[in-house]
């Protein structure tokens, strides 16, 4: 039998959002909510009854209001390198950099992230304006937007800041994440996805641990998401990491649709449950070590960046050896796909995965399906403490009461 063709130059023809249509702001829009000018009380009142709409609780309609409202302090103001005081660096990665910042004028403390792109200054300009979309996407399972601008050779995008960090990081340090944490996190992931689908049409593209941040306050939120398709196109040409979350019919340059954030989204969890990449799978002694009990050399995840070093941290013979980015592409395509180890996860955490991981997306879980498993039906009917858990992690001091603007009712 031949083997699956695998290309790996992704021409920007198969990086099209839903209905192989370009990715920009809805026309429907109007321009001043477009361009984020959430100003007076006749505005407040008209996104309460948004996020009524959106189903989210009373405590997180009461948190995208908060959040609006600080962010009117800069709306309506061009953004610029100046405006900014760096206060140290969050992550990086093939995508760039992203730096904890303040905002001078206004004192709010936001996430910038740094993205170095050789393109013309036109494409640039044009990147900045299919971002704005961003200035629409606002739910509780997204992370805010601010704004973005260009400086000197880079592409600025400014967001809402998550103490927590995001769960590559966390990953690192806990070892694995357990069970029923996931089954809070995977609730939240979902219902961003299906936001970002019905609500605007949009398919993430790039779902993976470094992408679903957490704060002290028990927020799990999304970002990264593929609103500009001129982005997406110019980071395809530069970077090759993030393919190891691809899934296979995305790898092979065919069409792909939502189903392709599926396949991400469970290989994110297997790595996420076990502590490392899955591909190529752990053998019986790495489980034995993992699960065991036994001392197993710092417990690291090494995927959640995408395209590095996916071995687990030490140095034991029965760990993986690492795989060329060519030959783990080449696995994806045309071995069979990552499942949890048995007798380890519940029953329903594993067909939950399994139901990701199809490799034909016709048979792959949609994101009705998955939101009603029984799996993340019995999760949100006891959620997990996110907030208790960020903090024991990665010891950050929990979020005092915040005293919140007045908003009309």
């Amino acid at each position: 039998m031949s083997k699956n063709k695998l290309n790996l130059t992704l021409p920007p023809g198969s990086l099209e959002p839903l209905g192989n249509t370009p990715s920009a702001p809805p026309s429907a829009a109007p321009e001043t909510e477009r361009s984020g000018k959430f100003i007076g009380a006749t505005s407040i009142e008209a996104l309460q009854e948004k996020l009524e709409e959106l189903g989210m609780d009373e405590s997180q309609r009461k948190r995208m209001e908060f959040f609006l409202c600080q962010k009117e302090k800069i709306t309506g103001k061009e953004l610029s390198d100046s405006d900014f005081e760096k206060l140290g660096e969050l992550g990086a990665g093939n995508g760039g950099v992203v730096m904890k910042v303040r905002h001078c004028a206004s004192g709010l403390i936001m996430a910038r992230k740094l993205i170095h792109l050789e393109v013309k200054p036109t494409i640039k300009k044009q990147i900045i304006r299919e971002l704005k979309v961003l200035h629409e996407c606002n739910f509780a399972h997204i992370v805010g937007f601010y704004g973005a601008f260009i400086s000197d050779q880079d592409i600025s995008i400014c967001m809402e800041y998550m103490d927590g960090g995001s769960l590559d990081l966390i990953l690192k340090k806990a070892g694995k994440i357990p069970e029923h944490i996931l089954g809070t996190i995977t609730s939240a992931v979902l219902k961003g996805l299906t936001y970002l689908r019905e609500k605007h049409a949009i398919i993430h593209r790039d779902v993976k641990p470094s992408n679903i941040l957490v704060n002290s306050g028990g927020e799990i939120k999304i970002c990264d998401f593929g609103v500009s398709g001129q982005l997406i196109d110019s980071m395809a040409n530069s970077f090759v990491g993030t393919r190891s979350y691809m899934s296979p019919e995305r790898l092979q340059g065919t069409h792909y649709s939502v189903q392709s954030d599926i396949w991400s989204l469970g290989l994110s969890l297997v790595e996420m449950a076990v502590g490392m990449y899955p591909i190529p799978p752990p053998d019986a002694k790495t489980l034995a070590a993992i699960f065991g009990g036994e001392e197993y050399g710092g417990g690291g995840g090494g995927g959640g960046g995408g395209g590095g070093d996916h071995s687990p941290v030490g140095s034991g013979s029965n760990v993986p050896r690492p795989m060329a980015i060519f030959e783990l592409l080449d696995y994806i395509v045309n071995e069979p796909p990552p499942k949890l180890p048995a007798g380890i996860f519940s029953d329903q955490f594993r067909d939950f995965v399994d139901r990701c991981l199809k490799k034909n997306p016709s048979e792959r879980a949609d994101l009705k399906t998955l939101s009603n498993h029984e799996w993340i039906k019995a999760a949100e009917a006891e959620p997990a403490d996110i907030a208790g858990w960020v903090c024991r992690t990665m010891g950050v001091t929990p979020l005092s009461p915040v005293s919140r603007p007045h908003l009309p009712t």
